[in-house]
């Protein structure tokens, strides 16, 4: 069973915001800290795309059919991942953490466990696929500790 310890990280993401949080007390009685926030500027996959989907001509005579245009939304949401990964790394490779857990939907999670790297992975102690990040700080002390209470 994980627990909170002093200084365990707590990193409680979606896709397109992250709440770095750190304990500074123990599990019995969790204090999480914010000590950095990132968010990214992400709008509607309609506010990014320049054009109309492109159009080539189909089998029949006359006919055109309609292809698919990248969904920049998207996209932006699979580099949030990479790019936390990537601040986290940067974090342990300075020894900013020895622990941490983190908290995201069961599919950020998969994303940003794909991106981790070794020494960040080593590090996981727990992950909780839930969504928190619109969560007060004083809720999500208590829902990491009832979740890592029940593991």
């Amino acid at each position: 069973m994980a627990h909170l310890t002093k200084d365990t990280w707590v990193v409680v993401t979606d896709s397109e915001k992250a709440l770095f949080l750190r304990n500074l007390t123990d599990h019995a009685d969790p204090f999480l800290e914010v000590t950095d926030k990132d968010e990214q500027d992400n709008p509607s996959d309609q506010a990014q795309s320049a054009n109309r989907p492109g159009r080539m001509a189909d089998t029949g005579q006359g006919q055109r059919s309609a292809m698919d245009d990248t969904d920049w939304h998207e996209l932006a949401k699979e580099r949030f991942a990479a790019d936390l990964a990537g601040k986290l790394y940067h974090q342990a490779h300075q020894g900013a953490f020895d622990r941490l857990v983190l908290v995201a939907a069961p599919q950020v999670l998969g994303d940003l466990r794909e991106e981790l790297h070794k020494e960040v992975a080593d590090r996981v102690i727990a992950e909780i696929p839930k969504t928190l990040t619109n969560h007060p700080v004083g809720d999500i002390e208590k829902l990491v500790k009832k979740e890592l209470d029940a593991a």
